[in-house]
């Protein structure tokens, strides 16, 4: 199995950390390091990699703000809820913030520090602070401004209450940071010119194996998006950032070999208590799966599914399948009856739903399924009368505890020089509409390298580019070409898919109450643009809070526009 050579490392850092998560907030975000003075700082990194799509708690913030967001996900209880209801919820916009700096960033920080001045730790030091700058980008590009230059030094340097360092200056710091650890072995070793013969071995690294070379690519590759991110309030310092990242050390991701993703373990799911502390298998996956797979599954939002439906993208039938959900095991997708090829063959109508709406509104028309029949006649408990299985559902390869948490991938990167390449900078000589098919082609190859999709032929790509998938003529059809792939892309990495939604404002976006549900709507009908800090940082961390929010106009308010985000 693809990850059995990780088995190891993960039991190790799951020993060493999982058991020593104190409950109380401050104490979790300054643990002292004296406690684990010999802990390898490899497996810090472990940890922290694991946790990014294996901790069961954070990633509920993606299924129940996220997806609906971005309006890829819809029907669910949890996902309607929450962001398709706009409900303002301080529990579950927290996530991310109290997981990363609890525990992730928490090892990271502890890490890094502990490495800083050893020469013979420079390669882990170097990926830890490229990781360090990963994990707080999805802190930052979530609730706006936040600690990050004093974040995790409570007893390495007597700093208990960080400050909120503003936005602007946190990627900033980000571009310096990026390029120094990519840097730093030659600053250090100005007689070899590789990281890979260095002293250091870099190990318990999920993602790369070690290979310092892919790092490099990677934190280039993540200067190329933070690049991009800033492109709308500051395109000088956005164009310098990006044309310097191609042309860095060790250059950037140029195929899928390069993909920076994180590799985890077949499990079996469990929704029990020990779920929330086992990190081993992508708990995203679980959480679409879902804890009452058969009455609550992961329904498609119709802005997404009409989106590939309608552009007839080859992946609509990848990603969404239909299904009859009566005979599923409460541990596996396996039992599901798929009615896909039947309802297009009998013309049904698929049904996905709207943003804001539960899977019951409305009630679908559905149809009679000669399939259940079938097996009715063997089965009585099969109903072959289908309601509420003609709604699109993610389909069964995306549910599954080995599915890879996504950093970053070459496709990314294609569509990132594509957008570059429209506002002129100097990124090659490659067209961006090349670029733009070269991402694309990718996108979907993704898909079938990762997730066991079937793969894309030659035909039915062509078929697709050349018609509604095609790039455009204006600059404007050209970067909603671009960032609507991208968003597509992105359905795995919800984070980065927000993120670059309200960036380049791609697709555009209708608010639930312009599908009827304005009434539902208690944090107001425009779609948040951002979370609200956790309720207990007014407390604990008081006056850099209370700095923060006066930077905001006085509320901690989800409607107030980020530092880069310029409300395309």
């Amino acid at each position: 199995m693809r990850q059995s050579k990780y088995i190891t490392i993960i039991t190790m850092a799951c020993a060493l950390f999982f058991a020593s998560c104190s409950d109380e907030y401050m104490e979790n975000m300054n643990t002292d390091p004296s406690k684990a003075a010999t802990i390898d700082p490899n497996a810090q990194l472990t940890t922290a990699q694991l946790q990014t799509y294996g901790d069961l708690s954070m990633m509920e913030i993606y299924r129940n703000y996220h997806y609906a967001f971005t309006q890829q996900l819809m029907g669910c209880w949890n996902t309607t809820n929450y962001g398709g209801r706009h409900t303002l919820d301080n529990n579950e916009m927290s996530r991310i913030w109290t997981s990363f700096y609890t525990q992730s960033l928490k090892n990271i920080i502890d890490a890094q520090y502990r490495t800083a001045e050893d020469a013979e730790k420079v390669n882990i030091n170097s990926v830890l602070r490229i990781y360090r700058v990963y994990l707080m980008s999805i802190i930052t590009d979530t609730y706006g401004d936040a600690p990050f230059s004093e974040a995790g030094l409570g007893f390495l340097e007597g700093k208990f209450n960080p400050k909120y360092d503003k936005q602007e200056d946190i990627y900033n710091a980000f571009f310096l940071e990026l390029e120094d650890a990519v840097n730093k072995p030659r600053k250090n070793w100005v007689k070899i010119d590789v990281w890979k013969v260095r002293k250091d071995k870099v190990t318990g690294d999920l993602i790369y194996a070690g290979d310092v070379t892919k790092w490099q690519q990677l934190a280039n590759s993540l200067r190329l998006r933070f690049a991009m991110r800033i492109s709308n309030v500051n395109p000088t310092k956005a164009q310098t950032e990006f044309e310097n990242a191609l042309a860095a050390n060790g250059g950037v991701i140029t195929d899928a070999s390069s993909d920076a993703l994180i590799k985890y373990m077949t499990i079996a799911f469990s929704f029990g208590q020990e779920a929330y502390s086992d990190y081993r298998g992508n708990s995203l996956s679980q959480l679409l799966f879902g804890n009452d797979p058969a009455n609550n599954p992961s329904y498609l939002c119709s802005t997404f599914f009409n989106q590939l439906r309608q552009s007839g993208d080859p992946r609509t039938f990848k990603i969404s399948r239909c299904y009859y959900d009566g005979l599923m095991s409460a541990t596996s997708p396996d039992n599901r009856v798929d009615i896909t090829q039947e309802m297009i063959e009998k013309g049904i109508d698929f049904s996905p739903r709207d943003p804001g709406a539960y899977s019951w509104e409305p009630w679908p028309t559905g149809y009679d399924s000669d399939i259940c029949k079938e097996l009715a006649v063997n089965n009585p408990s099969v109903t072959a009368t289908m309601a509420r299985e003609v709604e699109p559902k993610l389909a069964n390869n995306f549910l599954k505890s080995d599915n890879p948490g996504v950093v970053m991938t070459s496709a990314e990167v294609k569509f990132l020089m594509a957008e570059a390449t429209v506002k002129k900078w100097n990124v090659g000589s490659v067209s961006a509409e090349d670029l733009y098919k070269q991402g694309v082609r990718a996108a979907m190859d993704f898909l079938t390298d990762n997730y066991g999709c079937t793969a894309t032929t030659d035909a039915e790509f062509d078929t697709f580019i050349q018609d509604k998938g095609a790039f455009g003529h204006t600059d404007n059809q050209k970067l909603e070409a671009i960032n609507t792939q991208a968003w597509i892309l992105h359905f795995t990495n919800p984070a980065e898919c927000w993120a670059n939604v309200r960036r380049s404002g791609y697709p555009k976006l209708k608010s639930p109450a312009e599908y009827g549900f304005g009434q539902y709507l208690t944090g107001g009908t425009e779609i948040p643009v951002r979370l609200c800090y956790p309720v207990l940082e007014s407390s604990y961390n008081k006056k850099s809070y209370n700095e923060a929010i006066e930077r905001m106009g006085g509320t901690d308010n989800w409607h107030s526009l980020l530092w880069w985000d310029t409300e395309n």
